[in-house]
């Protein structure tokens, strides 16, 4: 009886741990499985991805457009008052560019003593010198002063017009055409922006050397042909110029009149260039131009 008794209670032992053991089995593969739900188990699936926004290029290039736009009814609803004009910004922060009847073409004037000026840099560049005396007193005086004798001498002394378009295109004009008779050289707002341009990038064909030294003479033109570009310059802001103006006698002596320059500050880098003929005056060439070039500043809020 008593050996009867213990092999009951060894059995019951048993029972009782093989149903410990079962009851573990099953606890340990029912955290298995929930384990396999909450990490993914051997799904190789991954979430859906976010959806991503527009860049900031393409945030700015939509801001600027719809800007543009506005700049676009104001000029065409200014030109239908005025004799014709063109207009083109370069904001050298975002590399945008806006342009107002930006492919016509019209006679250079003065403005293209700075693609006279260009040549001379790249020349000496190419000769792995400086500018020599004699074309730093030509160039000063055909960019502070806008002297037409100088021009001669310099046009002259890199080539005449062969040598001057061959500068052109390695500064990237493509729209521009050099005259013998340089004041008649053919050019568009967009080419005039690009050299602009050129003047300041680090990626110009124009060493930091050059460029510094355009922009010492840009910067320091005589105060009274400190019109044009400038007025759309803010209260200690800088700026560049360049301006020409011409009494056509093609056109029954009415004015070419040109302004091409850069304006900069501290949130601020554009290269603007306004082209106009058919002016009645010096003074309301000046005028239209100038009202122009502020329009730009206006509406592109720059």
């Amino acid at each position: 009886m008593q050996r009867s008794s213990k092999w009951l209670v060894a059995m019951a032992t048993v029972i009782v741990l093989g149903g410990v053991a079962l009851l573990a089995k099953g606890v340990i593969g029912s955290e298995s499985a929930s384990a396999t739900y909450l990490t993914g188990g051997a799904s190789t699936a991954s979430p859906s991805p976010s959806p991503t926004g527009p860049s900031k290029e393409e945030l700015a290039k939509a801001a600027w457009d719809k800007k543009a736009k506005s700049l676009e009814t104001a000029l065409t609803k200014y030109a239908a008052t005025v004799p014709e004009f063109s207009v083109a910004v370069l904001d050298k922060k975002t590399g945008l560019t806006y342009a107002f009847r930006g492919d016509e073409k019209y006679e250079t004037a003065s403005i293209v003593k700075v693609q006279v000026l260009a040549c001379l840099l790249l020349t000496a560049q190419d000769a792995g010198r400086k500018v020599t005396t004699q074309e730093d007193g030509w160039a000063k005086l055909m960019i502070r002063n806008s002297d037409n004798d100088a021009t001669i001498a310099l046009f002259a002394h890199l080539g005449k017009q062969s040598a001057i378009q061959k500068c052109d295109k390695r500064m990237g004009l493509t729209q521009t055409t050099v005259n013998k008779s340089w004041g008649l050289t053919t050019t568009t707002v967009k080419d005039q922006v690009k050299l602009l341009a050129q003047l300041v990038s680090d990626k110009s064909p124009l060493t930091a050397a050059s460029r510094k030294y355009a922009h010492t003479l840009m910067s320091t033109v005589n105060p009274a042909q400190q019109w044009g570009v400038p007025a759309a310059a803010k209260d200690g802001e800088e700026f560049t110029v360049k301006n020409g103006w011409l009494s056509r006698s093609t056109e029954n002596n009415l004015y070419i009149i040109n302004s091409v320059g850069r304006v900069t500050g501290d949130d601020t880098d554009v290269s603007i260039a306004v082209l106009s003929h058919r002016n009645k005056s010096e003074v309301s060439g000046h005028k239209l131009v100038e009202t122009a070039a502020k329009m730009t500043r206006t509406y592109l809020k720059y």
